[in-house]
């Protein structure tokens, strides 16, 4: 079976918030496949990379002088913060306030690390920070926001949401996995350098076209990881922060070719590009009598039916559904205005 396999090709991933990796970023991929950024005292060459991976982050987030590592994806990046959260509060019951929309990674957080999640209701797709503050009590240890939620591609109230956490003295969490590589050329307020966030997540191998697995999690300040930090008296090192403790490094130095060929006009360029794709799309729906959520960063859900979604499936397009039942159509880069027509002809054939 591997002899005849072949990836799939993307250009009828419509969904998906990974996308083909730079050229640049593969190629560094496979040099640096078998480093370990686990062992830095070993394998010294990739640790220098992680610390200019978070470097460049940092400058894409707001953050002068960022602390951080390149994690596998955005589910390790969102435990980590609440882990960071929960072991720095005084309280035997600690819980995270965070949007119905959220990621399931909190919910997976939650579990494994013994915390209550409570959700708080959206309103126009964004957290509602009055219906946060009402579940926020005194063992509340982070609130959430996201940046670039994965049904809708919308952005929540995050200075807002940051008051509220200084105010009750809990940690204030972006997650920021998607939209951060979209969100620096946007007016919105999001990041270090807007609110007094402290933690967040930032995935390179989604927008940032890393190969797979780079996510990323920065802290404000580097005391924050302290809380994370374990013991490792058989490595070179003396303590690891990280959730994994092998890791590849072509992740590592994946994040850091991309960012160093793309940050900022090529990135500035791509989001320019898919912004108009995914408005393009949102009138071409609109045209033919779909009910569109209004695209704010390039991510366009319509109310096609569940069949209709199925008879494009079974044409061969990957496209999947929000928690409401629309289709969801996320404009990566690998999706084009060509591979759109094709789609909206297919549309117009059912």
């Amino acid at each position: 079976m591997l002899q005849r396999a072949e990836p799939q090709d993307f250009d009828r991933v419509l969904s998906s918030m990974c996308t083909a990796p730079h050229p640049a970023a593969r190629e560094a991929a496979e040099r640096f496949l078998a480093t370990n950024p686990g062992d830095p005292g070993t394998y010294e060459t990739v640790a220098e990379l992680e610390a200019e991976a978070v470097e460049y982050l940092g400058e894409l987030t707001g953050l002068t002088d960022p602390a951080g590592y390149v994690a596998s994806g955005g589910t390790e990046a969102n435990i980590q913060a609440i882990r960071i959260a929960r072991n720095r509060a005084d309280t035997d019951d600690p819980n995270v306030v965070a949007p119905v929309h959220a990621h399931f990674s909190f919910t997976k957080a939650a579990d494994v690390l013994g915390v209550e999640l409570r959700t708080a209701p959206a309103e126009d797709y964004r957290v509602n920070p009055e219906a946060m503050a009402q579940l926020i009590d005194d063992d509340t240890v982070c609130v959430v926001g996201v940046a670039g939620s994965t049904e809708y591609g919308y952005v929540d109230p995050i200075p807002a949401i940051a008051k509220l956490a200084r105010e009750t003295g809990a940690l204030c969490h972006v997650d920021a996995a998607w939209g951060g590589f979209y969100l620096p050329f946007t007016d919105h307020a999001w990041h270090f350098g807007h609110a007094d966030v402290d933690t967040m997540t930032i995935d390179p191998h989604k927008v940032g076209q890393a190969a797979v697995p780079a996510g990323g999690l920065l802290a404000r300040d580097e005391t924050l990881l302290d809380e994370l930090a374990v013991e490792t008296p058989y490595l070179e090192s003396t303590s690891q922060l990280t959730l994994t403790g092998t890791r590849s490094g072509a992740g590592v130095a994946s994040a850091v070719a991309a960012m160093e060929a793309l940050w900022p006009a090529g990135y500035r360029e791509q989001y320019e590009c898919s912004m108009d794709n995914a408005r393009w799309l949102a009138d071409q729906l609109r045209a033919r009598g779909h009910d569109v959520v209004d695209p704010e960063l390039p991510l366009v859900a319509a109310d096609l039916s569940v069949p209709m979604t199925d008879e494009l499936r079974d044409r061969g397009w990957r496209v999947s559904k929000t928690g409401a039942g629309e289709m969801r159509v996320v404009c990566m880069p690998h999706v084009t205005r060509s591979m759109l027509r094709s789609f909206v002809a297919d549309l117009d054939w059912y």
